[in-house]
């Protein structure tokens, strides 16, 4: 198994700098402008390198995903139709619509929807009639692919965050003895620790950097909302309940949530790109593009963690989903307010270093 493992890992690093060249003379490129601050033209392909390993290891081992050839059939849609958007900057219209269909044949064909919401107000299963349940799956598919689509904004941020969301998944799996959707999270995060460390530019430097573009986050989003169905919907075997999967997405989920918010109350459309997500206002506080990554992944870590720990000691769904709530009014605010609490709190570090300065004073 081992051996195994490693030649995931080597394929998807060998495929990047295949795809790069392929990349540059179809100009499938990300070019500087306004919103996008990085020097040079930088080859959108991590998305598609970790498809096409994450394909490749499926076709030696199907039975990993479940219901393999219909994952891989939508995936292929939502990869592709990511990559004409890099490349040609298609409305979101148009996206949302296939993003719908693909939805729609993942339900009707694979019998994969949202039937429960578990215990999240009391002590009664909250079960949905057949309509609701299309509707909350197709928006929870929506809101996961969208989530990781908005979050990425800087050098390793996605990467790393679907690394923390599959490593949850995969200890949640594992726990359980769900050995095939446990391996699945392992090959993911194989097939894209190769792209993290040429999009920081390890070992090579930016000569060879990558960005993953909408293909990739699309197909990740979609991929975590897979595995979150597949876990936390069956008759037999519930690994997951279903609010510990709000916890494992917590961070790209309320970053999102919030952004939209903040722009329609502005009169914007809520997928209007701007520079108002967190890592934006991290590096605006002053930290740097490394510190913010750091602080962002090591954040939606304790938000996994939480979703992880109440999961194994089962802490009532109301309460994990009450507190996941409190979160989201708290984030939500925080973000709202930033620089009035940070002006605050700068005005609080100038008093006691005023404080402080005097006192040293007086005992001189």
């Amino acid at each position: 198994m081992d051996s195994e493992l490693a030649l995931i890992a080597l394929f998807s690093f060998c495929s990047l700098f295949f795809l790069r060249k392929i990349a540059k003379k179809i100009q499938l490129v990300d070019i500087p402008s306004g919103r996008k601050q990085h020097e040079g033209v930088v080859p959108l392909i991590g998305g598609i390198s970790i498809f096409l390993t994450v394909v490749i290891a499926l076709a030696f081992a199907p039975e990993l995903a479940r219901n393999t050839p219909l994952y891989v059939c939508c995936a292929s849609v939502l990869v592709f139709t990511g990559a004409v958007d890099d490349k040609y900057d298609i409305s979101v219209k148009v996206r949302l619509i296939i993003q719908v269909i693909m939805s729609v044949i993942m339900i009707k064909v694979g019998g994969l929807n949202l039937y429960t919401l578990g215990h999240l107000v009391s002590e009664q299963e909250i079960l949905l009639n057949l309509p609701l349940s299309y509707i909350i799956t197709i928006l929870a598919i929506l809101g996961a692919i969208n989530a990781f689509n908005m979050v990425d904004g800087i050098d390793g941020l996605l990467g790393g965050l679907a690394t923390v969301s599959f490593a949850a998944l995969g200890y949640l799996f594992w726990l359980d003895n769900q050995q095939d959707l446990y391996q699945f999270c392992i090959v993911i995060i194989l097939a894209t620790i190769p792209y993290v460390m040429l999009n920081l530019g390890f070992p090579f430097g930016r000569r060879f950097k990558v960005f993953m573009g909408d293909a990739g986050s699309v197909f990740i989003g979609f991929t975590v909302i897979w595995l979150l169905v597949n876990g936390s919907q069956g008759e037999d075997n519930n690994p997951l309940r279903p609010v510990t999967a709000l916890w494992v997405i917590a961070l790209p989920l309320m970053d999102m949530a919030t952004i939209m918010v903040r722009r329609m109350r502005k009169g914007q459309s809520p997928f209007k790109p701007d520079r108002e997500h967190l890592h934006h206002i991290c590096q605006r506080l002053g930290l740097s593009s490394r510190k913010t990554l750091i602080a962002i992944c090591g954040l939606a870590s304790i938000f996994a963690y939480i979703g992880v720990l109440g999961e194994q000691q089962q802490v009532s769904e109301a309460i994990m989903f009450n507190t996941f709530l409190l979160l989201f009014v708290t984030y939500y605010l925080s973000i709202t307010h930033i620089w009035r609490i940070t002006a605050f709190l700068r005005k609080i570090n100038i008093n006691l270093t005023e404080l402080g300065s005097k006192k040293a004073k007086r005992e001189n």
